[in-house]
């Protein structure tokens, strides 16, 4: 049953777009993850949005309605099982290994995630539409490395 405790499943980055590959591990700064770059900085990016993260369970239960969703195929940074993602809402703070994190929004859908969807609907993750299925934007309160099976808790701090 999911919880205040998870783990990482997957760490992505891409030069920009999407879909994100899965590294071991990367730093992670106030501008965002070494190694990883957005296209466009209107909508991605800035230290209100230098993490996107995701939740593996419910890329499982799309998985499970036909979508053809993965780990990074719609942006996240990072890919995280275990926690209660109705818990991981603005305002909420994360330890991720070494690294704490602010959540500050919930992420809109874009077009350029819609191959993720069996329907080419990317807005089945839209918070407005169904609530506790967006990803989340997030800033770096504490730098570090965050690392594939490191552990997080919700509320946590270094």
């Amino acid at each position: 049953m999911p919880g205040d405790q998870g783990v990482v499943v997957s760490v992505n980055v891409s030069s920009g777009g999407v879909p994100k590959r899965a590294v071991r591990g990367a730093r992670a700064r106030a501008a965002g993850l070494d190694g990883d770059g957005q296209r466009n900085l209107e909508f991605h990016g800035g230290p209100d949005r230098a993490l996107c993260l995701f939740s593996m369970e419910r890329i499982q239960a799309l998985q499970a309605e036909g979508h053809s969703i993965a780990p990074g195929t719609t942006g996240e940074n990072l890919t995280l099982a275990g926690l209660d993602w109705d818990l991981v809402a603005p305002g909420a703070t994360l330890a991720v290994g070494g690294v704490t994190v602010e959540i500050t929004a919930y992420a809109a859908p874009c077009a350029s995630i819609r191959p993720s969807f069996a329907d080419s609907n990317s807005n089945r993750i839209s918070q407005k539409k169904h609530p506790g299925w967006s990803r989340v934007h997030a800033r770096v309160t504490g730098e570090g490395e965050i690392r594939v099976g490191d552990s997080v808790t919700m509320g946590g701090s270094r």
